[in-house]
This record gives structure tokens, sequence and C-alpha cells, in this order.
């Protein structure tokens, strides 16, 4: 009779709660999603936003993809693309910005389409349509990533294991982000080779702790608090999001207002540093990474800490 442990100290609780996207393939992060699906689906050229983090665009020459460049436009939409044979277009879903209606005219006419959802966790995929999502951009977790396919991939993937991915997450839970923050870049570094597995089993059961319909909520009501406070000031045309990753705020010299922003600890994530360095002059891209600040509006805050944050940004223009 094969042994195994029983008794001893208690770890971490089990949860039982339902898992949102509970259907779909779990993986241990974004990029190893992108890179089991290149591979599923044997693809050779792809179509890529210059608005991108080097992360996808590593991926894709890890895999030894073709790549071409389009641009977008001021409502986060493909300006003036093309598609060449056999090529797929990789369309992100910039801040949930994208209407599955704009969705699906892009699927009707574009052959191949990826779907970047990891800035849009609570839009549900479209039927047949290749759908990315991240776990981390939206809750405490230490990775875990999801993809809708009906692709097919028969490797056996060993399962992640996460336990040492935790310390930045706990440290912050406890103490302050500035603490922890060095530690966390580390952990961001370490999935730059993280191979393909499975998503862990820890953070599989975090996932299962969750009450997504508050969660959704209270990202909603927040989102809808900053747009009351600041659209008058946002150049942005924005949607309504229903479970927001941040509030997009458009507004010039946002590289200067993210500094006076960050010396009363509202911090402002650049969410493309590359595209800053990699493009001059009026590019639109290099204008919307430098200038788009990314406001929290998630589950840790309440209508209170929205009115703080405007009355901060506010202060800081």
């Amino acid at each position: 009779m094969q042994m195994y442990e029983v008794g001893g100290y208690l770890e971490i609780e089990n949860y039982n709660l339902p898992m949102l996207h509970d259907t779909a393939i779990g993986l241990n992060c974004g990029r190893n999603a992108l890179a089991w699906l290149i591979r599923a689906r044997n693809i050779k050229k792809i179509l890529l936003p210059k608005l991108l983090c080097n992360s996808v665009l590593n991926v894709c020459r890890r895999e030894g993809i073709e790549i071409r460049y389009y641009d977008i436009d001021s409502l986060f939409l493909p300006a003036n693309i093309f598609q060449e044979e056999g090529e797929w277009l990789y369309l992100v879903n910039y801040y949930g910005q994208l209407s599955q209606q704009q969705i699906s005219e892009f699927v009707m006419r574009f052959r191949n389409v990826i779907l970047d959802n990891t800035q849009a966790y609570f839009q549900m995929p479209l039927k047949g349509v290749d759908t990315l999502y991240s776990c981390r951009k939206f809750f405490g977790v230490p990775d875990g990533a999801f993809l809708y396919t009906d692709a097919v991939w028969n490797e056996q993937l060993p399962c992640d294991e996460s336990w040492q991915r935790m310390d930045a997450i706990l440290g912050r839970y406890e103490r302050t982000a500035q603490e922890f923050y060095d530690r966390y870049i580390a952990i961001e570094k370490l999935f730059e080779d993280t191979a393909i597995k499975r998503m862990s089993k820890l953070t599989a059961n975090l996932l299962r702790g969750i009450d997504y319909k508050q969660v959704k909520n209270i990202r909603t009501s927040n989102y809808l608090r900053l747009h009351s406070l600041l659209g008058t000031l946002n150049q942005l045309d924005l949607q309504e999001v229903e479970g927001a990753y941040m509030y997009p705020l458009y507004i010039e010299n946002g590289m200067t207002i993210r500094r006076r922003l960050c010396e009363k600890k509202l911090y402002i994530p650049t969410l493309w540093k590359e595209v800053i360095e990699k493009y001059e002059g009026n590019n639109l891209e290099r204008r919307m990474a430098e200038n788009i600040l990314p406001l929290p509006c998630d589950q840790r805050y309440k209508k209170e800490d929205m009115d703080y944050v405007a009355r901060i940004v506010m202060e800081s223009l």
C-alpha cells in the first residue's frame, strides 16, 4: 500500500467556490498561454499591435514566428490593417474597451484571430475565438492564465508550483507595497524563462476562494465613480466597462503627473515602457504609453477611495 502524509500542521484552506473561466485551459502565465496556442495552431506569421508589451513580442520571437505590426486609433481599434496569407491577427482588448460586437466584426473580417483579454477578465469569450486571460492583473495570485480554444496540443504538461512566488503578495497584504516592490519585480522577471506548465494547485485553489460577482460589481462601480469625477479631463472617449481592469485617464504630461502621484504614494504603472523607448515624436502609440494614467479601481477600494484618487490627481495637474 502506498504511504502518504496524514496529520501535521495545517496548510492553506481548500476553497470550493465556482471559478470564473473554469472550462478554459488553465496555464501558469499569459505568455505561456500564447505559446501553447502558437504550438497547437502551428502559427508561423502574426500581426501584432505597436502598443504592446515585450512579453508577447518575446514569445513570438522565441517561437520563431514572422512578425508584422499594425497601428491603432484613439479608440484602441486596429487602423488600416490587412492580413497576409496564413497570418494571425493578435487583437488586444485594451482596458476592456472593445465591445463584443466590435470583436465579432473583426472575427468576421479576418480569417484567424487571437483575442487578448488580459485586461478584460470579466468579458466572456466569443464562441470559436481563441481568447487569453491573465489572473494576476485582477487578483492577488502569484501567476495563472486561462486559454479558450478548440485547438488540440497533446503535449503532457507538468503542473506548476507557486509557493516560492507568494512572498510579494503576502508581504503586500500585511505591509506596504514599497517594501516588497523589488521582490515583485524579481518574480515578474522569472516568467521570462518559465516553461509552459499547467496552472498550479495553489493558484487554482486561491481562484476558487473569490466572489466574482462582488469583485465585478466593485470594479464597475469604482470605474464609473472615477469617470464621473475625471471624465471631463479625459481625452479618451471611453465605454462603460463591467469589472474594469483600471480607469485609463489620458492627460497631457502624463509622465510628469505620474511622478507627482508616486510622491503622494499613488502608484500608477507605465504599462508599455518599451513603446516609449521604441517610437519617437508624435507617434500615437508612444503618446498613449506616456500619457495614459491607469488609475486603480479594483476590489480593494470603495467610493471614498475613488474620491481620494480623483482629488490627488486634480492636485497634481
